[in-house]
């Protein structure tokens, strides 16, 4: 199979107008009392308000979009702890194609009703002992389905660029542009986005601190792989980034932080308290970095924020964040 072309800031505009009237352009959040908690201008991009809570919506329907006859009589298969689940899943449904999708037995169950809510077959596998990959490429040689990975995909990287491109579009000029990174699809598409419409603002990665990959990866220079990282933030559970992700972020990336699980618990309260807004741990990566100091130079500046996804059980959620 050839390796596929790495997309550009054109193939952001083109899924921009594939997305025009299918997803929605999400609201970019002020609020005074952040900006003094952050000591910066903060602007969110509320992707937690995305169709199926989360950004991954934009991607998929692109990559969906974008399949020949031959691929939708087949139909799709995906693998994904949540949010990328459901956005398949209904992509595939508004498409009108078959939807597979290779989720971990622990995943929110939630993202799982979601998933299934939406027509979806679910096929449940062991993400600790289990090749999630592995298992979907074998499904697809069997079924003659299309495998559309959750983020080393073109189109998937061009869909997910959009997110930034809106921000900067609604905003104004930003100095500093942060995302969460699991796999990379987020963020290789904000890079994209960034160069083409603000060449000068130093764009930060988030990871969750118990699982590194992309920034050991930077560090060395090569795709690093990790052990599935236990941590709340599931959709950043990734152990490695993608052959088209990894050489868009080494270019284009200012660095790559972290933050702790405590941080990502702290900064949902401050989403809900301050803001009155449901984010999922994955969802604050970014935020939780900015408001612990992790991110350099955001003192005074103005920084674009992406918040993620929203898809978290409401039972789960007061437990996290009900107590301090």
């Amino acid at each position: 199979m050839p390796t596929p072309v790495p997309p550009s800031y054109a193939d952001v505009e083109a899924a921009a107008a594939v997305l025009e009237g299918r997803a929605h352009r999400t609201p970019v959040l002020r609020s005074r009392r952040l900006d003094e908690l952050a000591g910066c201008e903060v602007h969110l991009k509320a992707e937690h308000l995305q169709r199926v809570g989360a950004f991954k919506f934009r991607g998929a329907l692109t990559a969906l979009s974008a399949f020949d006859e031959r691929q939708r009589r087949g139909g799709v298969i995906a693998f994904s702890s949540g949010n990328h689940a459901q956005a398949i899943a209904l992509a595939a449904a508004e498409i009108g194609i078959r939807a597979v999708i290779v989720m971990p037995h622990d995943a929110p169950a939630l993202k799982v009703a979601a998933t299934q809510g939406y027509g979806a077959e679910v096929v449940r596998y062991d993400r600790y002992t289990q090749d999630r990959e592995q298992i979907a490429a074998e499904l697809a040689a069997d079924r003659g389905m299309t495998v559309v990975p959750p983020y080393d995909h073109p189109q998937v990287i061009a869909g997910q660029g959009t997110v930034v491109k809106e921000l900067l579009e609604d905003a104004g000029p930003l100095d500093v542009v942060v995302t969460p990174l699991g796999g990379g699809g987020l963020l290789s598409g904000s890079i994209l986005s960034a160069r083409a419409l603000a060449p000068h603002a130093r764009v930060y990665a988030v990871e969750p601190a118990a699982g590194d990959d992309g920034r050991q990866s930077l560090r060395q220079g090569r795709i690093v792989t990790i052990d599935t990282p236990r941590t709340l933030a599931d959709g950043a559970q990734t152990t490695h980034l993608g052959q088209l992700t990894f050489p868009i972020i080494a270019d284009g990336v200012t660095d790559i932080v972290t933050a702790t699980d405590d941080q990502l618990v702290e900064t949902m309260r401050v989403m809900a308290g301050v803001l009155k807004q449901v984010v999922e741990p994955t969802g604050v990566l970014a935020l939780a970095a900015v408001l612990s100091g992790a991110v350099p130079d955001t003192a005074g500046r103005r920084v674009g924020v992406v918040l993620s996804g929203g898809n978290i059980d409401l039972t789960r959620f007061a437990e996290l964040v009900g107590a301090p």
